[in-house]
């Protein structure tokens, strides 16, 4: 399966979930798309609960779903921890992911692009491959030639705060992963439980 490329504000809605981060895909119409949006208030069964938090992760990270089903059974031979956290875990060591978090990108998909355009180094290195797995202490920064990149510079004057896991020079534009997150580091509005159940069917 191919990834999704369509309008994202439309599955935000769908999903019920805010995939840009902002919320404001839900702000002013919380509800699902299409005519009967507004309708639909049957009762979901337990699979369809599962699989739309699946679904929910999986958007998030703008993943397909080879993808994401090869990383969680990855996530399942970490021997500690639990096999739900240990997947978000890596989810958000990816390196898109991290270029987010570091507020060098408004949004993951604008991260991923700058990632394959070869924008972004670590540890001095040009890497664009999106998944690659950052390791704690890595220094991710922005190649000489692509500091003065407005996309970036205007993401990085955006910036409200990042998670405390992350260190961010804002005159180098570079930064690291300080520690792998916790639990209560990342998203709050995923059940993983739901998701460790979907793939253990």
């Amino acid at each position: 399966m191919s990834r999704y490329t369509g309008p994202s504000w439309r599955v935000s809605r769908r999903l019920g979930v805010s995939l840009s981060g902002t919320g404001k895909e839900l702000e002013r119409r919380p509800y699902a798309p299409g005519d009967h949006g507004r309708d639909r208030h049957g009762k979901m069964s337990e699979y369809g609960m599962q699989l739309r938090e699946k679904q929910k992760l999986r958007m998030m990270y703008g993943m397909t779903e080879r993808q994401f089903a090869n990383l969680f059974v990855r996530a399942g031979k970490i021997k500690e921890g639990t096999h739900g956290t240990n997947f978000m875990i890596l989810l958000e060591r990816r390196l898109d992911n991290m270029v987010y978090r570091l507020g060098l990108a408004t949004t993951r998909r604008q991260a991923r692009q700058l990632v394959n355009h070869g924008h972004i180094t670590v540890d001095g290195k040009r890497v664009d491959i999106p998944s690659y797995e950052v390791k704690v202490g890595q220094v991710i920064s922005v190649r000489d030639k692509s500091k003065k990149l407005d996309v970036i510079l205007s993401a990085v004057d955006a910036v409200v705060s990042r998670p405390s896991y992350v260190e961010f020079d804002k005159d180098k534009l570079e930064g690291k992963l300080v520690r792998l997150p916790e639990r209560e580091d990342m998203n709050a509005d995923i059940d993983e439980a739901l998701i460790v159940e979907y793939y253990n069917k």
